[in-house]
């Protein structure tokens, strides 16, 4: 995409009139004057006059008048200059784009406004300025519940350019935990956004989140269900259940063909959740019923060959079939494996946990134990004194199916 023209130069005739210099702003060739009108432009566009309209007017609203938006995007890429960043913020330019993000219906204006507040931060001096303001700290934050892509992308740049601050990085913190709802918002970009650049950039703020705070970690962990800002419209439909786990997976399946680099930053995320008991424990849920359902899968390949009403095979057909059992066998040794050291970690919590959402059940733990026996006796029989505690009509059944256990425990 190609860079948006520069600003207009101070003209001559100008600089005659206040002396070499006195239009520019800093060491630079931008104009003041010029920046001013602009700014002064946004201001009329949120003015109580101008957002006081009919409903057929909202259409308009939507969109923004091609003029201003050029001009507006000058200033989003001189932003990128200190010495404009530091005339903006002496001008209350940060004021006018909250005013702005508060009151304006129309994307790419919002858009542009955290663009440029997202330039303005990476000044330390200014970052501290906008982190300390409580209001734009307030609106900034509600951003991440918009459905516009590119605001989302704005925002999200906004917010890891200020965690990556230490002197204000606690203060974002805080403010995130205290509207819990972001949470719902950042599972569903990760979980149903196709746009590989703002699942990064989202990812970038959460790794960078749970590096900052454990805790935080924590409570996203364990809340399953968040409670929305704004109270639920009677015909709204029922809002989705999130878990952190399979919403990080859902990004990085996402990103892994187009972003390698986006795809180490969710990678990093599960490393730093099995930091924890909890994300371990969370992580360990949807690997259990992803292997079991592996070994589901292998026991209806082998037995298809039996039932098949073709039985004219050749040695070619033979030799394939040994082929795709060793394969088969392969596969299947690493799935036990795997699966016996996760069910030498469960807790009761958790089984409970996986038996209440349905990861976990008779049929699967059935299906797991007929192929975990009887090579990992020990586990099973450790696994199943846990399970009596849990639920112990469950245990007591799968002692029936598989005597051997029972015999033994």
């Amino acid at each position: 995409m190609d860079r948006n023209p520069s600003p207009p130069l101070p003209s001559p005739d100008q600089d005659e009139e206040e002396g070499a210099g006195g239009d520019c702003i800093g060491s630079t060739v931008y104009s003041k004057h010029w920046l001013f009108g602009v700014l002064s432009g946004l201001i009329q566009i949120v003015s109580p006059e101008s957002t006081k309209s009919s409903s057929d007017d909202e259409e308009q609203q939507m969109e923004l008048d091609e003029e201003m938006e050029n001009e507006i995007c000058r200033v989003w890429d001189m932003s990128m200059d200190e010495d404009v960043a530091l005339f903006l913020q002496e001008f209350n330019a940060p004021d006018i784009f909250m005013g702005v993000l508060a009151k304006s219906k129309c994307p790419r204006l919002r858009e542009i406004c955290v663009g440029i507040l997202g330039n303005m931060a990476c000044f330390q001096e200014i970052c501290v300025s906008i982190s300390s303001d409580k209001n734009l700290g307030q609106v900034l934050v509600h951003c991440l519940y918009d459905s516009d892509p590119p605001t989302l992308l704005e925002t999200s740049r906004l917010l890891l350019t200020c965690l990556s601050q230490t002197e204000v990085a606690s203060v974002w913190v805080e403010r995130i935990r205290e509207y819990p709802a972001i949470y719902d918002s950042i599972c569903f970009i990760m979980s149903s956004s196709t746009n590989v650049d703002l699942l990064v950039k989202v990812g970038e703020v959460v790794d960078k989140l749970f590096d900052l705070d454990e805790k935080l970690m924590l409570e996203w962990i364990r809340n399953g269900v968040v409670q929305p800002l704004d109270p639920p419209q009677e015909d709204s439909e029922e809002q989705p259940v999130f878990k952190i786990v399979p919403c990080v997976l859902e990004a990085a399946k996402q990103v892994r063909s187009e972003n390698p680099e986006g795809l180490d930053v969710y990678m990093h995320i599960l490393q730093l959740l099995t930091t924890v008991d909890d994300g371990i424990q969370a992580i360990d849920l949807p690997l259990i019923d992803s292997l079991i359902r592996v070994l589901q899968n292998m026991e209806h390949c082998q037995k298809k060959p039996e039932n098949s009403a073709d039985s004219n095979t050749d040695e070619t057909k033979n030799s394939d079939l040994t082929q795709d059992d060793f394969h088969l066998k392969i596969l299947k040794d690493i799935s036990c494996e795997f699966l016996s050291n996760i069910f030498q970690v469960l807790t009761k919590e958790t089984v409970a946990q996986g038996l209440k959402e349905g990861q976990l059940s008779k049929e699967k733990f059935s299906c797991a134990f007929q192929n975990l026996l009887p090579f990992y006796s020990p586990v099973i029989e450790d696994f199943l004194r846990i399970l009596h505690e849990v639920d112990k009509t469950l245990a007591d059944d799968l002692e029936k199916s598989f005597p051997s256990l029972k015999a033994q425990t």
